[in-house]
């Protein structure tokens, strides 16, 4: 019964660890949305940028004006550049996080196994413990009939 206890220990481990994983992954994903909420916001706010610029600079601009809107589109394109070596690292961060789960869930899945058949095995060795009882009792009635054929009959 040790075994079993200790087999139970494990799989109650085993299946925290899983949970654990599986909430990483989570927090890795909304992580990895947050980001990607804020490469949309980055995107859109150049595309809104462009197009007023597009827009207002056809009716007056001067150079220094200019110079501020190719400076300031910089920056932002910039500022894309290094969101989007975020979303990397965020993708990577999340199909790690997705293998921990993959791994957490074998070990789980394969502990569950050697606990079911931990479990059938001392099921097989009671039915033989029973089967042999009854054999033996077969055994002891039979030899009190061959012994004495009067005892039992009436």
């Amino acid at each position: 019964m040790s075994t079993l206890k200790t087999l139970m220990l494990a799989i109650d481990l085993a299946a925290r660890k899983r949970d654990a994983a599986i909430q990483e992954l989570a927090q890795s994903e909304q992580a990895m949305s947050a980001a990607q909420g804020q490469m949309d916001q980055l995107e859109g706010y150049a595309k809104e940028t462009e197009t007023r610029w597009t827009v207002h600079g056809q009716i007056s601009t001067t150079p220094e004006l200019m110079r501020h809107h190719y400076q300031f589109m910089d920056r932002l394109s910039h500022a894309m550049l290094l969101q989007q070596q975020v979303l990397r690292d965020r993708a990577a961060r999340v199909e790690v996080s997705r293998a921990g789960v993959l791994q957490a869930e074998l070990r789980l899945a394969s502990l569950k196994k050697v606990s079911e058949r931990k479990h059938e095995a001392l099921a097989r060795e009671q039915e033989r413990r029973e089967q042999r009882e009854t054999d033996e009792m077969a055994s002891t009635q039979h030899r009190k009939f061959s012994v004495n054929p009067t005892v039992g009959r009436s």
